[in-house]
């Protein structure tokens, strides 16, 4: 493993169940049911009783770009800890590497237009968000919740869209191979239709993450 912030493809592969995108632009995986239900709606009232207004990074001056709802999860919470211990038994990485998990909720008509989960280097803040702990490596995604219809989650480069399922789990390695920033990570929280959507979000970084 090229550092501890960092897991591998073969990593992932070794537990039961993930699969790998059939496309050379990104490394992208997916799991269905890693979370079990109770976890997934204990994540959820965590989500509900601390949400606030999303924001971004870097303003880009569009009001609706990200419209939905976000909350950082208690560390110190059951639930938390225990999707902590799965996705270590997954991915092998340092929690010393982790952000606190984001909890996300989009009602109908809002979205996360589409983006990368790095931070721009040439972005106004990006010395703010990456002096200490450098740059983002690793995404995990878990949706928590079946939706009616929409908030599918689109990587258009890669041709690949994710709809939204309890427990499922979307990964992915915000560089490519060479260690360069994969531009083909690029995806968009498509629009919820009908129904709320509930997804988690834990990042990893270069270094610990120290705030």
């Amino acid at each position: 493993m090229a550092n501890p912030g960092e897991t591998t493809a073969a990593r992932l592969l070794a537990f039961p169940g993930v699969r790998r995108v059939p496309t050379p632009r990104a490394e992208l995986f997916d799991r269905q049911g890693f979370l079990s239900a109770e976890l997934c709606q204990a994540l959820i009232a965590l989500i509900e009783r601390d949400r606030r207004p999303s924001s971004i990074a870097d303003e880009n001056g569009d009001a609706y770009f990200r419209t939905s709802e976000t909350c950082d999860l208690p560390a110190e919470d059951a639930a938390v800890q225990s999707l902590e211990k799965s996705l270590f038994d997954l991915n092998g990485i340092d929690p010393a590497h982790g952000e606190p998990v984001q909890g996300q909720r989009y009602l109908a008509g809002q979205e996360f237009k589409a983006h990368t989960d790095y931070f721009e280097p040439s972005g106004r803040d990006f010395a703010k968000f990456c002096s200490v702990a450098g740059q983002r490596t690793w995404t995990f995604m878990i949706y928590l919740n079946d939706v009616e219809a929409g908030g599918a989650t689109r990587f258009k480069e890669v041709g690949k869209i994710f709809q939204p399922e309890a427990g499922k789990l979307l990964c992915w390695n915000n560089h490519r191979p060479d260690g360069t920033l994969n531009g083909a990570t690029i995806h968009h929280g498509m629009k919820v239709r009908k129904g709320v959507k509930y997804v988690i979000t834990k990042w990893y970084r270069e270094r610990p993450w120290g705030w």
